[in-house]
């Protein structure tokens, strides 16, 4: 992402040339100018598409995508592509950067690889508690990097992990992992008041025990009995 590709997405006027259809809340598709008037292509999720959760409060989702890029971009995950908080035609919401994907890549098998950008993206997803990481949520590119989208039901309170990839479930974390997590812990004040109006307190300090945990258990998640492991479409 380039200053002026970022500056256009937050400041830029957002035209929308589509809807993913297949998406549960409104999700639009569209592009802004950048300073060399070239397209630069996005993501929009207006607050006033979202479809209300019986466990996450109404209008929240869209801080949440923020909030997960935030996390990314302040840990060094580098997995989640731009995302701010902004107005838009259909009023605030998500938007974020378009990642154009490497389509000859066959993401199922990806995704039940052991490819090591997804034990990245399994050590993430434990941290912001995601309760729905699908397949088509990854998005490799052309050049070998991993993104990953769609991130509006996380950091709830309570333990509500629900993913595709348990291939690394109980075994011991690596060294680079403990670097990270010693990394952000040490510094999580920093992050907290990235997010603070974007999260609720409680929020903020269940990821933060969320950190302090893997550091002790010094293992990967595993499925919980309490909860789905899974989530329903897998894809």
């Amino acid at each position: 992402m380039v200053i002026d590709a970022r500056s256009a997405i937050e400041f830029g006027e957002i035209e929308i040339t589509g809807r993913l259809v297949d998406a549960s809340n409104a999700t639009l598709f569209g592009h802004v100018t950048g300073a060399n008037g070239e397209e630069i292509s996005l993501i929009y999720k207006p607050i006033a598409g979202e479809r209300p959760l019986w466990d996450f409060p109404d209008g929240t989702l869209a801080a949440r995508e923020v909030a997960a890029y935030q996390f990314s971009d302040f840990a060094g995950f580098n997995l989640v592509p731009l995302t701010i908080l902004r107005d838009g035609p259909y009023g605030l919401g998500a938007v974020q950067e378009w990642v154009e994907v490497d389509q000859e890549i066959d993401i199922i098998d990806l995704a039940q690889s052991r490819d090591q950008a997804l034990r990245r993206l399994v050590l993430f997803d434990a941290i912001i508690n995601n309760t729905d990481r699908k397949i088509g949520h990854l998005l490799p590119t052309r050049t070998g990097e991993l993104f990953a989208c769609d991130h509006g039901v996380c950091f709830h309170q309570e333990d509500k992990l629900r993913t595709v990839l348990w291939q690394w479930r109980a075994e011991e974390l690596l060294g680079e992992d403990f670097d990270l997590l010693h990394s952000v812990n040490n510094r999580f004040d920093d992050f907290a008041s990235l997010v603070e109006e974007l999260l609720t307190p409680t929020e903020i300090a269940a990821t933060k025990m969320r950190i302090e945990r893997l550091i002790q258990t010094r293992v990967y998640p595993s499925p919980s009995d309490d909860w789905p492991a899974i989530p329903w479409p897998p894809i």
